[in-house]
């Protein structure tokens, strides 16, 4: 039976388009691949978001900085479709869309790795990154296919440290953890990752091996999303920041416009005199 647009979960519009036409300049949301405006998110009488605007343009990281509680894990979960925002707009390379559910964002290419990584210790590599979506033939698991598509993802993602990808996922060092559910992301075919806290409790070298798997993704014309508290971090890997402040993205901008004091400051207060007002209309 063919969808109609009453029972289509994922919904586009185009928005503007006359506008954009009549003025001969492509909007800052055509410009982007994911563009939000105005996401406020209510949980009964306690207000977790309150009109956030964001930008992530494709083939860059994005950083999402704040302190605890400021609304980062909300934010991002309403951009991967666990909660549904109580307003605002969000747009996908232009177009208005209304994510209902984690499905309808991976099927735009949002694919989110959090903190857990939802590996399974007991199963090797090739498991990990096909649970859920096997790949058969004849009835059978097509394990050669399966293994082949893994050595070549990994190897892709310049991730060479694995010795072998039937390796059981709870022998894996806390970066290679990280390699594997970043690569299965990838391997979805995703043109958003979002990570959070992707280097927390991390060593010095396995850090490093996260640090330059994010660079890997955004040199593939991958938009990167990440939420960190290190700001060392940040400031070696991203092109742009966002800072939130109690529920509200109060900065945002190309990394050039900030420093660890400015940063420091916007998380701590939510205002800087070194850093000029960047905070995005959620008006069109």
């Amino acid at each position: 039976m063919e969808n109609t647009p009453e029972s289509t979960s994922l919904e586009t519009s185009d928005i503007g388009t006359d506008e954009r036409r009549g003025s001969g300049v492509d909007s800052p949301v055509s410009q982007n691949l994911l563009s939000l405006r105005g996401i406020s998110k209510n949980f009964g009488p306690v207000q977790a978001l309150q009109d956030c605007a964001l930008e992530v343009p494709a083939g860059q990281v994005t950083a999402l900085i704040g302190d605890n509680g400021a609304g980062k894990s909300t934010f991002i979960k309403c951009i991967s479709g666990i909660y549904a925002p109580s307003a605002g707009q969000m747009f996908w390379r232009g177009k208005e869309v209304h994510v209902h559910s984690p499905r309808d964002a991976a099927d735009l290419g949002i694919a989110t790795v959090y903190q857990d990584l939802a590996l399974c210790d007991n199963l090797d590599i090739v498991e990990n990154m096909y649970l859920g979506r096997e790949e058969t033939h004849a009835g059978l698991l097509d394990e050669i296919k399966m293994e082949v598509a893994t050595k070549q993802t990994l190897a892709d993602l310049s991730v060479t440290t694995v010795q072998s990808v039937r390796q059981l996922v709870g022998s894996l060092s806390g970066g290679q953890r990280q390699a594997v559910a970043v690569a299965r992301a990838v391997m979805r075919e995703s043109h958003l990752v979002i990570l959070d806290e992707p280097t927390a409790a991390l060593g010095v070298s396995q850090t490093k091996l996260v640090l330059e798997l994010i660079r890997t993704l955004a040199s593939k014309g991958i938009a990167v999303l990440v939420i960190s508290h290190n700001l060392t971090d940040v400031f070696s890997v991203a092109d742009r920041i966002a800072v939130m402040y109690l529920g509200t993205i109060v900065s945002h901008g190309p990394i050039a416009n900030y420093d660890t004091t400015s940063a420091v400051e916007l998380i701590t207060t939510g205002d800087s005199r070194s850093v000029p007002t960047s905070r995005l209309s959620s008006a069109l």
